[in-house]
């Protein structure tokens, strides 16, 4: 049923910029978290109780909030759930499955930006772009001269964690640089003859010159990368994470690192974000940025339509399946 405004309610569990978050209360009767300033768990309890409780909630990506059991008992009328993120780690796709609550993603929005991202961190590590940098902004040139040679990106075998729609796309820009791709994934694909499949993530470490991590997180790839696949990878190899922070085993990559055990990484995503290890902060074979692989303006922009038009298709369906089942003058409680 829609609010007093003749608009439907939803929950807004992320900040958005005023742009996106003005689109969304043209078309929504939006209950926004970030602005009630309300804890989390009375913010719930106040929405769930409102007269016209919300159907749909929006939560950020990979965020500290889970819609988990706890999440839908506390707001019980929510039938959809919107991420606007790639990943679904932190929403229980079972719980949901089983209380009928659709769940939908960022889809493809991001898939070109983050696999350019992807191919930035891995230029700018082989390369030591920013390390280069900084080093001419210190003043350190005339001193003390040319700062080491990087190496080349081309001819680089390439190992990457999650053929989808990001890793294909890293993949393709890749080749276009001589690299040769390995991949890894559930299941090898059938659509991809060129690239060879690695059943085994330590195997395909032990063939690469760089590894890329591009693979959702769940119970089977976290830690995917962990000591034994950097020891594969080699004192040479290079990690390039844009998955999720919890897909590399993080402790051991900072030993690894501090111990010459692999030659560099370029991260863009942590296990405890937004803490970084502080170790990481010294060291000049390393990139780092603040999971923003994601965002440009364009993104920003498509995310806004596309999560507008997942909500707008999602209540169309829901005030269709209302209407059907009407019985006489009452709606179904739960319509």
């Amino acid at each position: 049923m829609a609010s007093a405004g003749g608009k439907p309610t939803i929950l807004l569990l992320r900040r958005l910029d005023s742009s996106f978050a003005t689109a969304l209360r043209e078309r929504f009767h939006v209950l926004d978290f970030h602005a009630s300033g309300e804890p989390l768990a009375a913010f719930l309890a106040a929405a769930a109780a409102a007269p016209e409780p919300p159907r749909a909630a929006i939560v950020v990506g990979g965020g500290s909030i889970r819609a988990d059991a706890s999440f839908l008992d506390t707001v019980p009328s929510l039938r959809c759930i919107f991420s606007t993120g790639a990943g679904v780690d932190h929403i229980d796709l079972a719980e949901c499955a089983r209380r009928g609550v659709s769940v939908a993603n960022s889809g493809e929005v991001y898939s070109t930006d983050v696999a350019d991202h992807a191919v930035g961190l891995l230029i700018d590590v082989l390369r030591r772009v920013s390390a280069a940098e900084r080093y001419v902004r210190s003043g350190s040139w005339p001193v003390q001269g040319d700062y080491p040679l990087g190496s080349k990106l081309g001819g680089k075998r390439v190992g990457i964690i999650g053929l989808g729609n990001i890793g294909s796309r890293i993949a393709k820009r890749l080749e276009a640089f001589g690299c040769v791709i390995y991949y890894n994934s559930r299941r090898p694909k059938d659509s991809v003859v060129s690239y060879k499949y690695f059943p085994n993530v330590h195997d395909l470490a032990a063939k690469s010159d760089v590894l890329i991590v591009a693979c959702a997180l769940n119970k089977w790839t976290r830690h995917i990368v962990n000591k034994d696949v950097l020891e594969a990878l080699g004192k040479d190899g290079v990690i390039i994470n844009i998955g999720r922070g919890a897909n590399v085993d993080e402790a051991e990559l900072v030993v690894a690192l501090k111990d010459g055990k692999i030659a560099g990484a370029g991260l863009d995503v942590f296990e405890n974000e937004p803490r970084v290890p502080g170790e990481l902060f010294s060291m000049d074979n390393v990139v780092l940025t603040n999971h923003v692989a994601v965002f440009t303006a364009q993104s920003r922009s498509d995310l806004c339509a596309h999560t507008i038009s997942n909500l707008e298709a999602f209540f169309s369906a829901w005030w269709q399946v209302c209407w059907y089942h009407r019985l006489g003058e009452h709606w179904l409680a739960d319509c």
